[in-house]
């Protein structure tokens, strides 16, 4: 709406409030949508990415402990919504000496202005612990109930525009033919496909539903999708993060390559000498560290190992057929770039590959037909990965003090799942797997994120992602899921993902009701291709 009124911010609170209040998915979305019908088309983008529990800025420098200490609220609501936002624009960028009192200031002016309610939100909201259950799902059908628009072209938009907040402003301005004229754009990030799981190579050929079938190695690094336009080249992680200068061997390969523009999916990871995979945390280190990049560089080189194309030379390939992209794949990417795959109508020929994958040090393989299309954002039908291991990404909720030589040390973690109402869901504990250097790693890691205590678990905001290993799941009275994990052991946490990329509880009652049997073979990860 180009001539409404700018928005409150208390009316984004009183929103948020009900939306958190109510269990009823249809319910949360009436009142966002309400709300967006009557919000200025400028005001849009903030709205849904409030509503959805997130700054628009990804980053503030802003934690717990600079929300300690703020002035009492006021008693009456006067902050705009556009105040706010440009508030937090500044706070974001401020930088260098200083920079720590001139956000502490910027902050105490902004909550100064706050009421009780607003400064509860504002908190919530800068920690990124707002959940009141607007996830992505909820928000989409607001946009599209909103506008009158059909859901699944807000969906398709989402996918190949990455953001909500910027599908929701095109929406309100334009309408459904505003969204039909988003598609995928060289040097902007899409949401990348992703894939389901079986508990073997013959169950992931019956439910591909195919007589041949693509199998590609499962690599165990970052998720990586390469765009270059003439002479620009960016990189980006599976969340949408751009992290071109922190790898210059991948943005080297990519200059190599001879294409005009061209849009790749693929793999980070750092090999030993004899081609496997190196500890996954030092892949991990190499793509999120900024600092000593030529240093680290040639500590831990990078490989780049591609196995989609999506778009080429002024082309768009998302509709097309796996098979041909592929071939499109073949023609500008050389053999050492691209992933190892063999196509077959053989389970015992696709399990010998799997097996060699496992050998290799990798994660296993995954499956792709040779008819699908690109499905940016979906776990489509069309890849199914397979893991000889069974393992969940979940969330740190807390950690109790060890004990013994662990002692001073945060040590036994309690896991959690997702929930769809965008809260945790306590599976249990475990100290497993984990080496004296992560204990000690985790534990400034959880006191900078701490929330509160009590006299020996610390609990922290549910941020951090660690990838848990485990050999089943059971029925358990003790926790709120109804169901606990045994033998649950950490393999690694993993800076690639944020909470919401977390694997749901009903993920984990699936492998309690029905594939049990399977237990250690299945996976419900996202790791790689996933």
């Amino acid at each position: 709406m180009e001539n409404a009124a700018p928005t409150r911010l208390s009316a984004v609170v009183d929103v948020s409030r009900a939306v958190g209040a109510t269990a009823a998915r249809s319910r949360k979305v009436v009142l966002i949508a309400d709300l967006l019908r009557t919000t200025p088309t400028d005001d849009v983008a903030v709205v849904v990415a409030y509503l959805s529990g997130e700054l628009r800025q990804r980053r503030t420098g802003v934690g717990w402990a600079s929300l300690r200490d703020l002035p009492p609220p006021a008693v009456d609501s006067v902050l705009m919504l556009r105040d706010v936002d440009d508030a937090f624009e500044r706070i974001a960028a401020a930088a260098g000496a200083g920079s720590q009192a001139a956000r502490a200031t910027l902050l105490s002016k902004l909550f100064a202005a706050a009421t009780a309610d607003e400064q509860d939100f504002l908190r919530m909201l800068a920690i990124g612990e707002l959940r009141q259950g607007a996830l992505d799902g909820v928000m989409t059908d607001a946009i599209a109930k909103a506008y009158d628009i059909p859901l699944v072209d807000v969906r398709q938009a989402m996918m190949l525009r990455g953001e909500l907040p910027a599908v929701a402003t095109v929406a309100a301005a334009q309408g459904a033919a505003g969204l039909a004229t988003i598609d995928l754009q060289v040097g902007r990030a899409v949401q990348p496909m992703l894939a389901q799981s079986a508990p073997s190579v013959a169950a992931a050929m019956e439910k591909l539903g195919a007589t041949r079938v693509a199998v590609e190695w499962k690599l165990d690094g970052i998720r990586v999708q390469a765009h270059r336009s003439g002479e620009r080249i960016s990189v980006f992680t599976r969340t949408l993060d751009d992290i071109t200068e922190r790898v210059p061997e991948i943005v080297d390969a990519i200059a190599a390559l001879d294409v005009r523009d061209v849009v790749l999916d693929g793999e980070a990871i750092a090999l030993d000498e004899r081609g496997r995979a190196r500890p996954f945390q030092e892949t991990a280190a190499r793509t999120s560290s900024k600092l000593s990049v030529d240093q680290l560089r040639q500590k831990i080189p990078l490989a780049v190992l591609v196995f989609d194309v999506l778009h080429l030379n002024g082309e768009p390939l998302l509709k097309l057929p796996a098979q041909q992209r592929q071939r499109e794949l073949e023609h500008v990417v050389p053999a050492d770039l691209r992933v190892p795959r063999l196509v077959t109508d053989d389970p015992g020929i696709a399990a010998e590959f799997f097996a060699d994958a496992i050998a290799r040090g990798h994660e296993g393989v995954v499956l792709k037909s040779l008819a699908a299309p690109y499905q940016a954002g979906r776990r489509g039908a069309g890849w199914v990965k397979v893991k000889p291991r069974h393992t969940l990404d979940l969330v740190v909720l807390a950690a109790e003090w060890g004990h013994g030589r662990r002692r001073g040390t945060l040590s036994n973690l309690h896991l959690g799942a997702r929930d769809s109402s965008g809260g945790f869901v306590m599976l249990g504990k475990t100290f497993k797997g984990l080496t004296d250097e992560t204990l000690a790693w985790q534990t400034r890691e959880f006191l900078d994120r701490e929330t509160h205590r009590d006299s020996y678990t610390v609990y922290v905001r549910p941020e951090m992602v660690v990838e848990i290993a485990f050999d089943g799941v059971q029925r358990s009275p003790r926790y709120p899921g109804g169901v606990a994990l045994r033998f649950a052991r950490v393999l690694r946490y993993r800076p690639d993902k944020t909470a919401d990329q977390a694997d749901l509880i009903d993920d984990v009652l699936a492998i309690y009701s029905g594939s049990r049997s399977a237990v250690t073979q299945d996976s419900f990860s996202d790791t790689g291709q996933t």
